[in-house]
């Protein structure tokens, strides 16, 4: 349990950073690069297993690492562009509804439990993110179109997905920092070749601003997907348990340091989809 929490509190300080990420005026695309340079960093220098660099395409989680890696960033930019054409709302909804997912793979591929109290928590959850997330503005879901927040929902549970079946199949708990710097390293692989490609059309400086703020987003962003590959190895927890606790409780969370650092203000909606999400994590722990 105490690895979902850490989870929690890594992920949730991520929206916070991302947050002063916009009132700094920092790059997001050159401080992400320089994020999962950083998470890579850390996961090579606190791997408890020895190696060497020419092992890793031997290893039997090689390809879900690359495949996660590309994903990691092409879901980057699905997320800023829903963002930037449909609203902040619609993005966290679409992004946090994924979660249903991992939960309905977990039932099919690892035969997780089915019982009334999980499947209403679950119903609960997801009401409970959508009410926690939108706001009082109307999005024009015709007009600004459907597509990047349909990828976005599907590429986020599709990365949750993977994880659980590539960390379930083929990762010890001894190469758990190993996998996952690797898979932060081809991400920042990924994200170099599309800042290659960026200024070749437009060159400018990096900045030294968007460096620090890389470095301050790797290290929680590193611990985020450590500490839960460790929640998913946790006996006694199924997956469908765990991702729904992790993503509604960020929601609450957030929210909640939303309130009280930026001064955000909620609605009855919000309101009622925090109790909902409440409600709906007693119920699934209960499950």
């Amino acid at each position: 349990m105490i690895y979902l929490l850490l989870s929690i509190v890594f992920a949730t300080s991520l929206f916070v950073i991302f947050k002063y990420f916009d009132v700094y005026k920092i790059d997001t695309l050159k401080a992400i690069i320089v994020n999962y340079i950083v998470a890579f960093s850390f996961g090579i220098g606190l791997s408890e297993v020895e190696f060497s660099f020419t092992e890793i395409p031997q290893k039997p989680w090689f390809f879900g690492a690359l495949f996660l890696g590309a994903l990691f960033v092409a879901i980057f930019f699905v997320m800023a562009n829903t963002a930037q054409k449909n609203g902040l709302s619609v993005a966290s909804v679409a992004g946090k509804m994924s979660v249903v997912i991992p939960i309905i793979f977990g039932v099919f591929l690892y035969n997780e439990s089915v019982t009334f109290l999980k499947v209403l928590g679950i119903i609960f959850a997801l009401a409970a993110v959508y009410l926690a997330s939108v706001k009082d503005e109307k999005s024009d879901f015709k007009k600004k179109g459907l597509l990047y927040p349909i990828l976005l929902f599907f590429g986020s549970g599709v990365i949750d997905t993977t994880l659980k079946y590539v960390e379930v199949n083929f990762v010890t708990e001894k190469e758990v920092s190993l996998f996952s710097g690797s898979l932060f390293g081809f991400a920042a692989i990924f994200g170099l070749l599309i800042l290659l490609i960026k200024t070749i059309k437009k060159r400018e400086s990096f900045g030294v601003k968007n460096i620090i703020g890389g470095i301050v987003l790797g290290i929680p962003n590193y611990f985020t997907i450590v500490f839960i590959i460790k929640a998913l190895q946790t006996k006694g927890f199924e997956s469908s348990t765990i991702f729904t606790i992790n993503n509604v409780a960020v929601v609450i969370v957030s929210t909640i340091v939303g309130l009280i650092l930026f001064k955000e203000q909620f609605s009855i909606k919000n309101k009622i989809g925090i109790v909902l999400a409440i409600v709906g994590i007693i119920l699934v722990t209960i499950a």
